[in-house]
């Protein structure tokens, strides 16, 4: 298996997770993959979730797609995971040591979770207007 193809679904919190199937390579794979990534930048997709599940093999060119990737969406004020990890991958990501820059999952709704939304901007709770006490200043 070595094309890769790609599956886009939408979970909770505004989640976009990308299944991915094959090989991120030089000359296919990356390409495909350099494109998915932007065009999701573009469209103002704030949380990606990558699906590595059946992706065996990944080349020099593939974990820089994954990296510009990641700062793209990043720039654009969104966050990018990496959710199921084969051994293959794993590996390859803790010699690189990119598992330092990524975020990785191995359960879906815990990868989900994960992502912040604007309300998690919120520490203090919801205000309750019965106890808010507003100060005027002249």
């Amino acid at each position: 298996m070595s094309k890769l193809t790609m599956t886009k679904r939408a979970a909770d919190r505004g989640v976009a997770i990308i299944d991915l199937s094959g090989n991120i390579t030089l000359g296919g794979g990356n390409i495909f993959l350099k494109q998915t990534l932007r065009s999701l930048a573009e469209q103002n997709e704030k949380r990606v979730l990558l699906n590595l599940s059946n992706v065996h093999y990944i080349d020099s060119s593939g974990l820089g797609e994954l990296v510009a990737g990641y700062t793209a969406i990043g720039k654009a004020g969104g966050e990018l995971k990496l959710l199921n990890l084969t051994d293959r991958v794993r590996d390859l990501m803790m010699i690189t040591k990119l598992l330092t820059v990524f975020d990785a999952y191995t359960d879906e709704a815990t990868a989900v979770a994960a992502f912040k939304t604007e309300m998690d901007d919120y520490t203090t709770g919801p205000l309750d207007a019965t106890r808010v006490q507003v100060d005027a200043v002249h």
